[in-house]
C-alpha cells in the first residue's frame, strides 16, 4: 500500500465500532474524545448503557435551510451512540422555531413564516443521513434511528391545559435568574414568546421520555439551563431519572465561532458551501486545531490521531488533509472527497490544467456586464473577495494573482471573453472564473 492509499484508503470499522467491540462504555468513549463537557447523572448514564439500548436525542431549530458544521457536532455524537448500537433522534425544531430561542441573543430572532419554517426543515431532514442510519443495520446492527418533528406535538397543544400541567412546574423568579433571560431583560428586552422557550424545549423531553423512551437530551454548553429544565420536569409529572449531556462550545484557535469562514458559515449543503470548499475550510484550519477537530468531527481512532499528529509546521499538513478528506467524505461522500482532494493537489502543485474538471468554478455570462468586468468584480463575482475594498486591500498585500500572475490594480478593466481564468487568494484559495458568450 502506498502513502497515498494510507492517507485516503477508509478503516474497516470506526472507532465508535471498535470502541464497542473492545467492551469501552460509551460514556468513557465520549469523555475520551471531549464530546463531554457537563452531565446530570454519570451514573445513571454508564449504567443504561451497560444494560440496553439508551436512547437519545439532539434537537435543530431549523433557522436556515441548512444545518452548519457548528450543527455537525450534535449530528457526529448521535452517530457516534448509533455505531455503538444506540438509538440516536434528530429532532427538528419545527415548532420550537415558532417560538425562537433566545440563548446567545442580543435580540428576537425574525419571525419565520410557517412556510420558510417547511421549507427549511424539509431541506434540513436530509443532511442526517450520511452519519445516521435510518433503517438500522448499516453500521454493524445497530437499532435505527427516528426522525421526528416536534410541530408534531407543539402545535397540537391546547393552551389553558399547558399552562395548568407543565406551565405550573416551572418557577418565574428561577427563570428569570438565567442569565441570557437577564441579560435580554437588562438590554433590548426579551419578548414573552421567547420567554416560553425554556418550556416548550422541556415539553419536547418529556414527551419523547414518555413517548419513545428517550432517556438523554444533548446539545452544547450553552444549552446546558434548558436540558437541565427538560431533566426536572420530567422527576417532577412522571417521577422518572433522565439524564442531560452537553459538549463545549467550540471556537478555533484565532477565536472565532467553529464553521465561520471569512465571516460566512460554512454549510451542510452543497448548493450553499461546494464540496470543494467544504473541504478546503478543514484542510486551512489553524495547526492548533488539527488535532481536536480529529477527535470530534472523524471516527478515526486515537491511535489514528495520534500518529497524525505526531508532527508540528509544514509535516502537519498530511494531518490537515486526512481530516478534510475524512469530514468532506463523511458528509458529501467519497467521491465528492476524492475530487475536492485532487483539485486541490493539482492546485497547490502547480500542474494546473484548466480544462481539469474538478477545480471549482464560477461560471458568468458575459452579458450580464455590457459595459465591462474590472479585476475586482471578478474576484467578487468569483466569491473570493467580499468587496472593492477587500479586493484593494488583498491587492495591496501581494494576496491577488490571474494565471499565477500577481494584481495590483483591481479597477482595471479585464480582458474577458469566452473560456476561463484562474483566480487565486493568497496561497490556499482558488476559482476558476469561465466566461460564457
Amino acid at each position: 500500500m502506498t502513502a497515498q492509499d494510507q492517507l485516503t484508503t477508509p478503516a474497516a470499522l470506526s472507532a465508535p465500532q471498535l470502541a464497542r467491540q473492545a467492551g469501552i462504555n460509551p460514556l468513557d468513549y465520549l469523555q475520551d474524545r471531549g464530546y463531554m463537557q457537563d452531565v446530570t447523572n454519570a451514573e445513571l448514564l454508564r449504567r443504561s448503557f451497560e444494560e440496553g439500548v439508551v436512547t437519545a436525542y439532539v434537537g435543530f431549530d431549523p433557522t436556515a435551510r441548512s444545518l452548519h458544521v457548528g450543527h455537525m457536532l450534535g449530528i457526529m455524537v448521535l452517530g457516534t451512540l448509533q455505531r455503538f448500537g444506540h438509538r440516536p433522534i434528530p429532532l427538528g425544531g419545527g415548532g420550537t422555531v415558532m417560538v425562537g430561542d433566545p440563548t446567545g441573543r442580543t435580540s428576537a430572532r425574525p419571525v419565520m413564516t410557517l412556510e420558510e419554517i417547511r421549507e427549511n426543515l424539509a431541506n434540513i431532514l436530509t443532511q442526517f443521513d450520511r452519519f445516521i442510519d435510518f433503517d438500522g443495520g448499516r453500521f454493524g446492527g445497530n437499532p435505527p434511528a427516528l426522525l421526528l418533528n416536534n410541530a408534531d406535538w407543539l402545535l397540537q397543544l391546547r393552551y389553558i391545559e399547558f399552562l395548568r400541567d407543565i406551565g405550573r412546574h416551572f418557577s418565574v423568579n428561577e427563570m428569570l435568574a438565567v442569565e441570557s433571560y437577564k441579560q435580554r431583560i437588562e438590554t433590548t428586552g426579551l419578548n414573552f414568546v421567547e420567554f416560553n422557550y425554556r418550556i416548550v424545549q422541556a415539553y419536547d423531553f418529556l414527551h419523547l421520555f414518555r413517548t419513545e423512551g428517550c432517556l438523554m437530551q444533548m446539545g452544547g454548553s450553552d444549552q446546558w439551563g434548558n436540558i437541565t429544565a427538560g431533566v426536572d420536569l420530567i422527576r417532577r409529572v412522571t417521577g422518572g431519572e433522565a439524564v442531560g449531556l452537553v459538549w463545549p462550545l467550540l471556537t478555533t484557535a484565532t477565536g472565532e465561532k467553529m464553521g465561520k469562514s471569512a465571516g460566512n458559515s460554512v454549510w451542510l449543503d452543497a448548493t450553499m458551501t461546494t464540496p470543494y470548499d467544504f473541504y478546503q475550510y478543514w484542510i486551512n484550519v489553524d495547526d492548533a486545531d488539527v488535532e481536536k477537530l480529529l477527535r470530534f468531527y472523524t471516527f478515526l481512532t486515537k491511535e489514528e490521531i495520534a500518529d497524525l499528529t505526531a508532527v508540528s509546521g509544514a509535516a502537519l499538513r498530511s494531518a490537515k488533509r486526512r481530516l478534510a478528506i475524512e469530514v468532506t467524505t463523511i458528509l458529501h461522500g467519497e467521491e465528492a472527497a476524492q475530487e475536492a482532494d485532487s483539485a486541490a493537489q493539482a492546485l497547490f502543485s502547480g500542474k494546473r490544467d484548466l480544462d481539469d474538471p474538478t477545480i471549482p468554478t464560477t461560471v458568468v455570462p458575459l452579458s450580464q456586464f455590457p459595459e465591462g468586468i474590472t479585476v475586482a468584480d471578478a474576484f467578487i463575482r468569483a466569491g473570493l473577495c467580499s468587496s472593492r475594498g477587500d479586493a484593494r486591500r488583498l491587492a495591496q498585500q501581494g494576496g491577488l494573482s490571474i494565471n499565477d500572475e500577481k494584481i495590483e490594480d483591481v479597477d482595471q478593466s479585464l480582458d474577458a471573453k469566452p473560456g476561463s481564468i484562474l483566480l487565486r487568494v493568497g496561497k490556499k484559495r482558488f476559482m476558476r472564473l469561465t466566461f460564457e458568450a
